[in-house]
């Protein structure tokens, strides 16, 4: 099993993953940043030090909507995420969530503490069903001291975390909440976008309830802004379909650049 696992690694920067682990966060507004993130954590790595890893590690599978970790549970070490997408989200002392990125293939999640025993500070839960591969933190100590390209790793992705969460704070601290959906529903439309009549189908399911979390508001005020950018032409949506067929609108309103047409802002 260890032995088939490390060979879907090896293979993995042919199967699409390597480019995935790029797109960490849903609302980095800086374009280049976010597409300067970094490399896959087992790039760099030979065979052999995949096996070596992948050998040390538990492999788990989660169907959407499961728990990989809970905030307040024990933290212990991390998941490095094989398939599917993990969704990273803070939850409120009143129960509002607050989605902090959604991480693909390549990319590990369950930090910040990745070797010390800890309290996980988020929680993290499979949007579709998922694989990972769980390194627990003395293991993982172990195998960074062995393998210099996996500590860079390690590293590099820390890195990346912390310009996504401090470009979140940013994002939420500084633009309205019709400037963020603007900028999410634009990065949905680069990550996810297909070619349709009439224009571009996200093609990714995402609740309204799910957009609420990310941007930072009610799902209330996402369907109603959602339903006059419809009666724009900027958009249609069907269930949890989105088409996007005009994106100079939203990118004006991204950029603050357009009035509002009447979109409100009280997102509360």
């Amino acid at each position: 099993m260890a032995g088939k696992l490390a060979n879907t690694w090896k293979m993995g920067a042919n199967l699409g993953w390597a480019d995935q682990a790029r797109f960490g966060a849903m609302l980095m507004p800086d374009e280049k940043a976010r597409g300067g993130g970094p490399a896959p954590l087992f790039q760099g790595l030979s065979a052999a030090e995949i096996q070596q890893v992948v050998s040390a590690s538990k492999h788990k599978v989660y169907y959407r909507g499961a728990q990989v970790f809970s905030q307040g549970s024990p933290q212990d070490g991390i998941y490095l995420v094989e398939s599917g997408r993990i969704r990273v989200f803070y939850i409120g002392p009143s129960g509002r969530e607050i989605t902090l990125a959604y991480w693909h293939p390549g990319n590990f999640v369950g930090g910040p503490d990745v070797f010390n025993r800890g309290i996980h500070v988020w929680s993290g839960a499979a949007a579709i069903n998922s694989s990972v591969l769980h390194l627990p933190g003395d293991v993982l100590r172990q195998m960074v001291l062995k393998i210099p390209a996996l500590a860079l790793g390690i590293i590099e992705g820390l890195s990346f975390k912390g310009r996504c969460y401090s470009s979140l704070a940013q994002m939420l601290g500084t633009r309205s909440p019709t400037e963020r959906l603007a900028h999410l529903l634009l990065h949905l439309t680069d990550l996810y976008g297909v070619k349709e009549h009439g224009g571009t189908l996200i093609a990714a399911s995402f609740t309204h309830a799910d957009l609420a979390n990310m941007v930072g508001v009610t799902r209330q005020w996402v369907t109603t802004t959602l339903k006059r950018l419809t009666e724009m032409g900027a958009l249609d949506t069907h269930g949890t379909n989105i088409l996007i067929k005009d994106t100079a609108p939203l990118a004006k309103m991204r950029d603050g650049k357009s009035a509002k047409a009447g979109l409100q802002d009280d997102a509360d």
